[in-house]
């Protein structure tokens, strides 16, 4: 199988991110120790590494894994090379403890993430929003999050928080972010 993902906001990153964001950070204590996690457009690794430095395992996805390379290995970080925005998802019926999405938008995946998500399962997702397009990339709304659209799409799982804001400093940007539990049927 081809693997491959789409990084559709990689390509307007001012300069390299090397350091975790600290949403995903803060909200990494939600996803119990041990576990596996997707991490969506994987990019570097950034949050590869991190999950690898707190006992995590996980799969990272992007449509060039070679950035992130050096991470791999074996029963701990998997890299996945495939395209999320041509090819089918390439998780089918494989279930993930928690999903991480961060600087990435593609609307068709927000069914496949939830399904892929197991009951009881955290998704910390954290990207553009409207707005953003007057302090510079991405400015393609199909790029941006709407009002309130994290909320709108995972609000029938337990939100554990929700965050759309306007980031002043060195890089402003016009963010959405949420952190969310799938409940346990």
């Amino acid at each position: 199988m081809n693997r491959h993902s789409g990084n559709n906001t990689s390509r307007y990153s001012r300069h390299a991110v090397t350091a975790p964001s600290r949403w995903i950070q803060r909200h990494l204590t939600a996803i119990p120790r041990g576990s596996h996690v997707l991490d969506l457009a994987c990019g570097s690794g950034r949050h590869l590494r991190l999950l690898r430095d707190s006992g995590y395992t996980a799969c990272g996805v992007d449509r060039d894994t070679s950035a992130a390379g050096e991470l791999a290995s074996p029963g701990v970080i998997e890299l996945l090379q495939y395209d999320l925005e041509r090819d089918r998802w390439p998780f089918g019926s494989a279930e993930y403890a928690a999903i991480i999405v961060c600087n990435y938008l593609h609307r068709p995946l927000f069914p496949c993430i939830a399904d892929t998500l197991q009951p009881g399962g955290v998704l910390l997702y954290e990207t553009f929003a409207v707005g953003n397009e007057q302090y510079g990339r991405p400015r393609n709304p199909d790029f941006l999050l709407r009002p309130g659209e994290l909320r709108a799409v995972f609000g029938h799982f337990i939100v554990l928080n929700f965050e759309e804001l306007t980031e002043h400093g060195d890089t402003p940007a016009v963010r959405q972010r949420i952190a969310v539990r799938k409940p346990v049927v």
